[in-house]
């Protein structure tokens, strides 16, 4: 199936399906098939069409032109992620999902950078299946949970893209419950740990301990595991706890797996960390360094729920609750999710523009604004546009697609940035946050365009 993936204008991230045995006609005409109601486009602008397996587009005589990859052409050739330019504003990016998906001849001898293999057909159906199964999700928690869905769509990209995430939040919002509840929905080996001021790190990991062989009746040590063998890991209050511990369950989150004395024990798989964290009472903490907070992929905001679900909240809590979320995917399916994750392929245009996100962050950075030079002390390292990247492929598969977008980079990157923009004191004076600055930077760092790729 071949798309036309706007990327600016009216129909900015609007996708058109192309039509493989018609041609397909793009103008400002009622009768055209893709119809753009914009005034630097013709009544019929532009036509592409599949011919002998090839897709080409066919400029129709239009005033302002048509352009493909920077060149103006009448009849050009048409292959997946070109970046096509109408009457020289409106971008649209041409994909083929069938070229996607077979693995590339590559021109040269294969680098250190070659292509990741191409999904296999059953992992596209998954994918296609997905979009009605994130809907399932939503709907199993929502029998546990009331409102908090962007928060719950964030935790599903950190799972899908096989990171951890922080849950930042005030107490009694329920983020204990709503991951247990997905552990459960998702069908995954679920613990708790409540982190606090004396918790040593073989409570976490396991400790080994004398016992008697009932065999050889002879005295030997024992491992016995703790609470981190697990699926999915939820940290309560995290900052509770001292370094010496947190170091611990850092060798888990990086590495997925723990040692005890002399031994290297490996993590089942998947393994999650879900953290959470009170944002206002600071006292008797250890807060998380920065090096600890860069390992979590998000950063999620849980915040008051709306008037009305606060109303449903206290109604559904206050009597018998028989509800019990169902299973909707197993951990092998999670598995092979997080490799179709990896193996979809992202435009360049996508990459500058989370690469230029992330870049615009650092203030020693000539090509930063002015408000990042004057409110930020450190910015966001190379690990956040790896994020970046891979919370948009996420997305993208939550939803059943397998392109994405640059507004996937753009819903992504407040809980990627915000732990990893650390503001200085005129920042504070003026009560500005990172998420403040991210925003800002939102509206501020615009999407690549044709000079870029001169």
């Amino acid at each position: 199936m071949a798309t036309l993936l706007f990327l600016n204008g009216i129909e900015e991230n609007k996708t058109f399906t192309l039509h493989d045995h018609k041609p397909n006609i793009i103008g400002r005409n009622a009768g055209c098939d893709i119809l753009i109601k914009e005034t630097v486009i013709s009544g019929q602008h532009a036509r592409i069409e599949r011919q002998n397996d090839a897709w080409t587009i066919t400029d129709l005589g239009s005033s302002n032109g048509t352009t493909i990859e920077g060149d103006d052409v009448q009849t050009a050739p048409l292959s997946h992620d070109t970046l096509i330019l109408f009457g020289a504003e409106i971008k649209a990016r041409f994909l083929d999902d069938h070229a996607a998906a077979k693995p590339a001849t590559p021109a040269r001898p294969a680098s250190p950078h070659a292509a990741v293999p191409a999904a296999s057909a059953d992992e596209l159906a998954l994918v296609e299946q997905m979009k009605k199964n994130t809907d399932l999700i939503r709907k199993e928690v929502g029998k546990v949970i009331i409102g908090q869905t962007e928060v719950l769509d964030q935790v599903l990209m950190v799972l899908l893209a096989g990171g951890h995430g922080l849950l930042v939040g005030m107490p009694g919002m329920a983020k204990t419950l709503m991951v247990s509840t997905i552990a459960r929905v998702l069908d995954m080996d679920f613990k708790r740990i409540q982190f606090t001021p004396d918790l040593m790190p073989t409570d976490m990991t396991g400790t080994e301990i004398l016992q008697t062989n009932r065999v050889t009746n002879e005295k030997e040590f024992q491992f016995i595991k703790g609470p981190m063998f697990c699926n999915l890991l939820l940290a309560d209050e995290i900052n509770r706890t001292p370094p010496k511990t947190q170091a611990a369950l850092l060798e888990a989150m990086q590495e997925k797996r723990v040692t005890v004395g002399n031994t290297t024990y490996p993590l089942d798989k998947p393994f999650f960390v879900l953290a959470t964290q009170n944002p206002i009472e600071q006292e008797g903490t250890y807060p998380l360094p920065e090096a600890q907070l860069d390992r979590f992929m998000f950063n999620i905001w849980v915040d008051y729920p709306l008037e009305h679900e606060e109303e449903q909240i206290v109604k559904a809590t206050t009597v018998t609750q028989t509800a019990e979320p169902q299973k909707v995917l197993n951990k092998q399916d999670l598995l092979q999710l997080q490799d179709v994750v990896r193996k979809i392929p992202v435009s360049t245009h996508v990459i500058k523009y989370a690469i230029r996100l992330v870049r615009a962050t650092r203030p020693n950075d000539p090509k930063s604004p002015d408000f990042i030079k004057q409110y930020v002390a450190t910015g966001a390292g190379p690990r956040a546009g790896q994020f970046l990247v891979l919370a948009a492929k996420a997305r993208a598969v939550s939803e059943g697609r397998i392109h994405v977008s640059c507004n996937d980079i753009r819903l992504a990157a407040g809980p990627v940035l915000r732990h990893r923009l650390l503001t200085n004191f005129a920042a504070d004076s003026e009560g500005l946050s990172s998420m403040a600055l991210v925003e800002r930077l939102l509206t501020t760092i615009e999407e690549p365009d044709e000079k870029d790729y001169t």
